[in-house]
Formats: structure tokens, sequence, C-alpha cells
């Protein structure tokens, strides 16, 4: 409201002040909701009462499609107030810019960003590692591919159908071309399907091996014998060792005593 010329008080300009923070802090959350089980040794505690990878990993995949939603219904509401406020504060018209089509279309960025960060967690499983990966593929390659393009004449062309970043910010202009969505459909492929279709097995692997691990029987039932009797079978035990071996001092050893 100080700074933006009058021009720039709209509700995009507002709502976006709000969504970008989000879309860049958001799928950070969704890698450590999935790292934070192996890093914080919380899934310990989640596969012991829920053993089952996959309903876990599923109810993770709705809580960060949820939180996708409600963040970007969030920043438009907070946007529309401030577009109202700043409208009014300034002396200008209250611009509304910001249809619901390209709405969904920013629900849809924001939706696949986070799921770039659940991939990454899956794939990763270790918070700084997946961290580091995120900030690698939506900062640092986007540049390098930039730069690439602008040298290279070859890779201009090709650009739109390996940077998923470059393919995905076509979102936010409002609306896409067929080749755009095309563009986003091979990228996300590579980027996002693939890999997340290689480390979910991990999970399924890693539940199918504890339920095929045998079960270890404890002292008692290794060391006890069974007689069959008239009456059916007699389990022994053995006798519990009370002696020096068992850490009692000399004097204490009433079988030696006697």
């Amino acid at each position: 409201i100080l700074f933006a010329p009058d021009d720039q008080l709209t509700q995009d300009s507002f709502s976006a002040a709000i969504g970008v923070p989000m879309t860049v802090i958001l799928p950070m959350v969704a890698i450590l909701a999935v790292t934070s089980e192996w890093t914080q040794r919380s899934g310990l505690t989640t596969f012991t009462l829920v053993p089952h990878r996959e309903r876990v990993i599923g109810a993770k995949v709705l809580a960060t499609l949820a939180i996708a939603v409600s963040s970007m219904t969030l920043a438009l509401a907070i946007g529309a107030l401030g577009n109202i406020v700043g409208s009014v504060i300034a002396g200008v018209d209250t611009v509304w810019d910001l249809g619901f089509q390209s709405f969904l279309l920013i629900v849809l960025a924001n939706t696949l960003g986070m799921m770039i960060g659940f991939m990454l967690g899956i794939v990763i499983r270790n918070s700084p590692g997946a961290i580091v990966g995120y900030f690698v593929i939506s900062f640092v390659l986007p540049g390098l591919f930039m730069v690439l393009a602008n040298a290279q004449s070859w890779f201009a062309d090709m650009w739109p159908w390996v940077d998923f970043n470059y393919a995905q910010g076509a979102l936010y202009n409002g609306s896409l071309t067929g080749t755009e969505w095309a563009n986003l459909g091979v990228t996300g492929l590579v980027w996002l399907i693939i890999p997340t279709a290689i480390g979910h097995p991990q999970f399924s692997d890693t539940e199918r091996n504890v339920e095929a691990r045998p079960q270890k029987k404890n002292r008692s039932e290794q060391d006890s014998e069974t007689f069959p009797t008239a009456a059916g079978s007699l389990r022994v035990l053995p006798e519990k060792n009370t002696s020096t071996e068992a850490g009692l001092p000399f004097f204490l050893d009433t079988r030696r005593n006697l």
C-alpha cells in the first residue's frame, strides 16, 4: 500500500504478496511430513499404531493436498481484504482482476509444487537432503536451463519440455495453450510421477520385509521342554540359576552351603 503505485493495487497483487511466499515454504512442509518419520524416528510410533505404509502415505498425500488448497484459499481471502482496505486508503477504485479460472490454475500450481516436495521426501527420506534437492530443482536448475537456452539455440525449443518450473509457471498466467498443457504433462511425468513411482515401493518393501521376518521366541519358550502325558502335554521350564554364576556371592549360595 505504501510503495506500490496506484495501478498495482489490485486483488491479484495483494493475493500474490501472500501466496508467493507460501508456494516457496509449503513444499518444505510436505518434505518434512515424510522425512520426519525417519529423521525424528516418529515412524516407530506411526508404523506401530498403523503398520501399513500404504495407509500412512495415503493420509499424508491427502493432508498435503488439503494444505495446498486451503493455503491458496487463505491467500485469496487475505488478498481480497487487502485489496478493499488498500483501495480505500489510496483513494482508488477497487479492482477485482483475479477470476475463478485463474484461481484454480494457481491452486493447481501450488499443489504441483507441494507434490514435488512430497516426492523428494519419499525418494530421499532425509530432511536436509530433500530440502537441498528442492532448492536445486526449484531455483538452481531453472537458472541453468535459462542460461543454456540463451546460449544454445537448439535448447531454446527444448527448454519447456525439460524444465518443470518453466512449465509450471505458465499456470500463473491465467490460461494455458494446448502446447503448454503438453509441456506441463511431459515435465510432470519426468520430474514428479516417475520419481514417485520409484520411491514409493521402498515403503511397501519395508512393510513386506517386516511381516515376513520370523518372530523370535522368548528365552523361556526356547529353553522349555514338552513331555507327553496321559492328560496331554506338559511343558517343563528350565530351572532358574541362582548360584554364583548368576552373580550371587558365595555365602548366599544355599545349595553350596548345604
